[in-house]
This record gives structure tokens, sequence and C-alpha cells, in this order.
């Protein structure tokens, strides 16, 4: 790593194909990003305060405005943080967690890289974290049209049949389909003024999932990775994500000398257009984001 003083840079996103007109969430959250890195220069630590005023937000699907699932009461979250000290941290499916991305730091001062469901719940509340906000009409809502839609014929994940989540139900509750889907992450990449890079993601599922969904985000790898040339952060539809091991794929194709734009490009045009993909990333010169649809986004950089 280089110890040569360079301006620090912040990417915040909301989730690709999340409206725009909540963009200045993530300015909020680039800028409080930015307050943290003048504080103590601590990439690591900026990417969790920009995520962590996200997930507090309650627009964005994460934390306190996570997708309820199919039940229509349960929520399970993911979250995940890497940066080039060697610090790794993931949670998997917890509930009832108000900062699953604090969560998942904590994680990576424990012997393990990853926690899940209830062991991840019962260390948080070992921490003396607080508990979920209650929730909102706002996701109510959401989960109502979500059921309406997942009643339709229009899949709701590109290349799935609607009625698989019903052939496959494992929820405690029966399905009921009455007479906009999300695949929502939010995520930070730093890059610290002493050189240092830094991830930090969280994700509250996507929508309709099964009850125990794992997507990317929580995956090293796939959906986040940091190292000595940069931080790379996805969002979209993990199934597909996963399937590309897209974030360390991108960062492979910097170790070889692709600029990181053409390399966050070129990541996004893996994928079909169907299939809503976005990508952020940070490297020693350069800041940027691309994506196939919509991305609410703030990009800043030290003074």
């Amino acid at each position: 790593m280089s110890n040569t003083q360079q301006a620090g840079a912040v990417v915040v996103h909301g989730g690709v194909g999340s409206s725009t007109d909540n963009e200045d969430g993530c300015v909020l959250a680039a800028r409080r990003a930015l307050g943290q890195l003048e504080a103590n220069g601590d990439a690591l630590d900026a990417a969790i305060v920009a995520v962590a005023t996200l997930e507090d937000d309650g627009r964005f699907n994460a934390g306190s405005g996570a997708t309820l699932g199919l039940d229509g009461a349960t929520i399970e979250m993911c979250a995940s943080i890497m940066d080039t000290r060697g610090r790794l941290g993931s949670v998997i499916c917890v509930r009832d967690v108000k900062n699953p991305v604090r969560l998942a730091r904590a994680v990576a001062d424990t012997p393990h890289v990853a926690l899940a469901g209830e062991g991840a719940q019962q260390f948080a509340r070992s921490l003396g974290m607080p508990g979920s906000a209650p929730v909102s009409e706002r996701q109510r809502n959401a989960h109502r049209q979500l059921m309406r839609e997942l009643a339709g014929s229009v899949p709701l994940m590109p290349g799935i049949d609607n009625r698989l989540f019903e052939r496959f139900w494992n929820y405690k509750t029966p399905l009921q389909l009455p007479a906009s889907s999300a695949c929502d992450t939010v995520g930070a990449v730093v890059r610290g003024p002493d050189g240092a890079f830094a991830v930090a993601c969280s994700t509250g599922g996507s929508a309709p999932r099964l009850l125990g969904r794992v997507g990317d985000s929580p995956m090293v790898g796939s959906g986040f990775y940091a190292g000595t040339l940069g931080a790379i952060a996805a969002t979209g539809i993990g199934e597909h994500i996963v399937r590309h091991l897209l974030a360390r794929t991108v960062y492979g194709w910097l170790e070889h000398g692709m600029a990181l734009e053409e390399a966050l490009r070129r990541g996004v045009e893996l994928f079909p257009n169907d299939v809503d993909v976005g990508l952020i990333g940070v490297t020693k010169t350069e800041a940027c984001a691309f994506a196939n649809k919509a991305l609410p986004l703030s990009k800043m950089t030290q003074r």
C-alpha cells in the first residue's frame, strides 16, 4: 500500500433501480463519510458511517427501510465490510438489528468472518446494539404492491416464473395472494488519505424471496471486494451477481491494468439489460459508478 498522502474519496449508492428522488440521502451519507475521514482518516469507519446513514433513512432497502418477506412480517437483512487492513465481516439473514452494517463490523473483531440468523442476532444483543425500528407504512404498502404483482404473469425476477414462489413457499404462514419489487442494496466505497481502501454494503433482501434467501451482499467477491488497488461494491439481483463473482471479477481487471471506469462498464455489460445491475468503485486515481438502470448516487472527494 502506498504511503503517499492523497485526497480521500467516497462513492455512495442507494440501490440500482431505486428512485433518484432519494439521491439526497446518498449526498448526506457521503458528507458524513467525508466528515468521518476528516476526523480519523479511517476509510472503513467512513464507509460504515455512510451505509449506516442509508440504513437509518427509511427510503432505501436496508435497515429501517428493509423489505418485508412474502409473509408480510419477516425481515431478514444482510451486510458486509472489508478493507485493506485485513478487516472483513458479514452478517446473513439477521433480524431485529437497527444497523446490520455495524454488526458486520463487530463480527470482524471475532474469530469469524460471518455470522448468520439467530447467532448474529444474539451477538448483536450481547453488544447492546438496538433493535429494528417498527415496520413503517411505506414498507407495508410496498409489500401489498409486491403481492399484487406476484399474483400476475409478469416475472418479478428476470427469467423466474412467479408460481415458483408458491411452489417452494417456506414461511410459517400460508401464502395469501391478493384478489414494486425490490433488489436494492446500499453501499459505499472509500479511499482514505493514507491510501487505504474500504467497502461496506447492506440490504433488506430481494423481493420476492423465500425465507432464508441470501444474495450477493454478504458474499465476499460477489457483492463487495477491497484490495490494495481499490474497492468495489455491486448492486442488483444477487442471484445473477453471484454467478459472476462480480466484485472480484472487476477487481481482477484492475489488476491487469484496466482503468476503473472501463472495468465497471465491462462488469455491467456481463448482464442482459433486463437484469438490473450497478457498480461503484474507487482506486488511487479514480472514483466512479456505472449502472444499466437509475442509480441514486453521490461522489465526493476531500479538498
